[in-house]
């Protein structure tokens, strides 16, 4: 039975996860196999291997994606997978030798990562081939910069591993010897370094977290294994972390360190442990790449993502590889091992990275105007409306806190005091389409949220119908008409959805009348849209919301109207009794 407190994995049981896990691997990719009786993905092409080297890595599991995810051409031919954090056992290492050797494989190269039990096992097994007629060499990758003086154990390796995976790779591709290939691994090692940090530990499946990390603690310098690192401090902000790891990698003092230099050329991988957010990845990499090039070192090229991961650890390994123009071209080369990521082949430092905004065009509400005989009465209005909305915030506020967040007075409040600004330094264009523009640049701007998207949306649509000489009751129809279809249209609400359509829609359809209403009845048609529109209001006290904020919420504790549509109603109620008073 797995203890409940340290299982929380979706696996179905802790004996078949890996089995399970590389089974999920394969079936996903076209280009892998399973090695029958063995924890070992092949190339499901092994005849292309014939004449070349062949490339074999390995390890615990839990580091995925690797390695299995490396397989393809111009990376890896096989990997072998242990339990979790357990190195694989010999037999099935010399299972996959022999695989390759006898699909005409010129030779085999095993790469390591330093970790006793690997090294032994990886060692083991290449004995065994050697006996068996089988050229085999071993590369050991060993390029930790957490201990200052490593023990006799050595470096540890790390998220390094998967550069050589790829460099060893395309040389394989090209035909080169396993001894050339061995050669030139050897010293590009010399130029890879890799340091870690955690934010929290990591848990083997059915066992409790590998080590205690306190809340706002962070552990420096620890390896893939769940094993605690160097130092642990306070949590720190990315930039001050990503500092901290570049010095503590290239401080000359330590045994472990890279050494880095101004105009030295890297590639950066920037990996995540296995929990972190892709946004706090991407901060991490901004970081990493500023930190870089403010010492002078030109980024060649950066990998950002999960590469060589520790369960479900949250933290991030920088790992720096010095580079040349040829091991970039090795690097560069295109594989088809799923888990190497799509790279431009283009420098990350020395390139524009920002492009010039378009010129916008210039807002409506900063734009000079000119009066006309309808300012005075669109001024009053304007002046009435704000007035009203002010005075119903409370009102707007109690009834959205039934059935949203509680603020659609304060936004409503919000756009009227940003319509009282402008209107103390600007004139009321005398082009009623101008103000409705107008208007909806404030209210897009000041008002914020759906409710001003929607305000403006009506707005926008609306200023299209009331120009110059476009100003009788025909052309207002038709412009409160367009603004309602808007509202519809993008908001994807209904009448009898409880929003403020509720209101507007009523009141829209009515103000229809005015095409054909005379001059002496569009007084009439204008009270009969505000009852209209208040009678919509009130009735949405007993619709189910199917749209907006309170559709989320049970429909018997929403019992009092849509503070949306009330607002519609208070506002056409203002407009047509200061134009009674006109």
């Amino acid at each position: 039975m797995l203890n409940m407190e340290a299982q929380k994995k979706l696996i179905n049981s802790v004996d078949c996860c890996v089995d399970e896990a590389l089974c999920g691997l394969v079936r996903a990719s076209g280009g892998l196999a399973l090695l029958k009786g063995h924890r070992v993905v092949l190339r499901s092409d092994l005849d292309s291997l014939k004449g070349k080297v062949g490339l074999l890595s390995g390890g615990g599991s839990g580091h995925e994606p690797a390695h299995g995810g490396y397989i393809g051409a111009g990376m890896l031919s096989a990997a072998v997978a242990g339990g979790v954090f357990a190195s694989p056992p010999p037999a099935s290492i010399l299972a996959a030798i022999l695989t390759l050797h006898q699909a005409g494989a010129s030779g085999v190269l095993l790469i390591v990562k330093n970790y006793t039990g690997d090294r032994l096992n990886f060692g083991l097994a290449a004995e065994q081939a050697r006996n068996q007629g089988v050229a085999v060499d071993m590369v050991i990758v060993a390029e930790d910069c957490a201990f200052d003086q490593p023990s006799k154990a050595g470096r540890r390796g790390l998220c390094g591993t998967v550069f050589i995976h790829k460099l060893a790779g395309a040389l394989a591709e090209e035909g080169c010897s396993l001894d050339q290939i061995v050669s030139k691994m050897k010293d590009v090692l010399k130029g890879i370094g890799t340091l870690g940090v955690s934010l929290s530990p990591c848990s083997v499946p059915g066992c409790l977290p590998s080590f205690d990390l306190p809340p706002g603690a962070m552990e420096l310098g620890l390896g893939i294994h769940g094993e605690p690192g160097i130092k642990r401090s306070k949590v720190a902000s990315a930039d001050e972390v990503v500092k901290t790891m570049i010095d503590h990698m290239t401080n000359p003092d330590s045994q472990s360190h890279l050494p880095l230099k101004s105009g030295d050329s890297v590639v950066l991988c920037v990996n995540n442990l296995g929990a972190l957010s892709c946004l706090e990845m991407a901060v991490v990499t901004r970081a990493a790449i500023t930190c870089l090039e403010s010492r002078g070192v030109v980024v060649a090229r950066v990998m950002s993502g999960p590469f060589m991961t520790s369960l479900e650890m949250a933290g991030v390994s920088l790992t720096l590889m010095k580079v040349d123009p040829e091991t970039l071209r090795l690097f560069d080369t295109k594989t088809s091992a799923p888990a190497w990521p799509n790279l431009s082949t283009a420098a990350v430092s020395g390139g524009n990275y920002i492009t010039e905004a378009p010129v916008m065009i210039t807002r409506p509400q900063d734009d000079k105007h000119s009066q006309g005989p309808l300012s005075p009465v669109m001024h009053k209005v304007l002046d009435k409306i704000c007035s009203t909305l002010l005075e119903k915030q409370e009102e707007l506020n109690s009834l959205d806190r039934a059935s949203g967040d509680g603020d659609c007075g304060n936004t409503h409040a919000q756009a009227a005091r940003a319509v009282q600004e402008w209107l103390q330094d600007h004139v009321v264009p005398g082009c009623p389409g101008r103000l409705l523009s107008v208007l909806a640049g404030l209210v897009e701007e000041k008002m914020g949220g759906s409710s001003g998207a929607l305000y403006s949306l009506f707005l926008t649509a609306a200023a299209g119908h009331v120009t110059e000489g476009k100003t009788d009751g025909a052309a207002w129809a038709a412009a409160v008409h367009a603004g309602t279809q808007a509202m519809r249209r993008y908001g994807g609400a209904d009448p009898g959805d409880r929003t403020m359509l509720d209101a507007l829609c009523p009141a829209a359809d009515e103000l229809m009348k005015l095409t054909t209403a005379p001059p002496a009845g569009q007084m009439a048609v204008l009270h009969a849209a505000v009852e209209k529109a208040a009678a919509g209001a009130e009735a949405t006290r007993d619709l189910t919301a199917r749209a907006g904020r309170a559709s989320y919420i049970a429909a018997e504790r929403v019992t009092l109207p849509d503070p949306g549509a009330v607002a519609v109603a208070a506002m056409l109620r203002a407009v047509v009794e200061t134009l009674q008073q006109q």
